[in-house]
């Protein structure tokens, strides 16, 4: 069994190429096939006011391709830009390899793969952010 699994919780909602699914009452879990589906767990998305860091920036405008609201090829070259910039901060060879990652899964447009590994920089953003303070 190929591809993207999403297993949901009752009542939990999801945006597939632009549409929002809502699950039933149960548990589920299903199969996308489709290699260049774009899928974001609408618990995950970040809204437009939390967008006040560098990385929560960069996630947004990948998330905004997941949305239908940027053309892929308008954005592609932008977010590999913004990824260049955050690899001039997070020098750890963790956060690079997250970079690294996320610049490969640009590259193949893989947009929801990118945002995966994008969010896991978010901890690291929220400490670097606490000790500056």
């Amino acid at each position: 069994m190929g591809g993207l699994v999403l297993k949901l919780a009752p009542k939990e909602r999801v945006l597939i190429n632009g549409v929002v699914i809502e699950n039933g009452d149960r548990r589920s879990r299903f199969s996308i096939m489709t290699p260049q589906a774009n899928v974001l767990r609408l618990r995950d998305a970040i809204h437009p006011e939390e967008v006040n860091t560098p990385v929560r920036r960069v996630c947004y405008a990948a998330q905004l391709v997941l949305s239908g609201d940027t053309a892929p090829d308008l954005a592609r070259q932008q977010l590999l830009r913004r990824v260049e910039e955050l690899s001039q901060v997070f020098t750890d060879v963790d956060s690079r390899r997250v970079l690294a990652d996320a610049t490969e899964a640009l590259v193949a447009e893989q947009y929801y793969k990118c945002l995966k590994a994008l969010r896991s920089l978010l901890p690291r953003e929220e400490r670097l952010m606490a000790y500056e303070q």
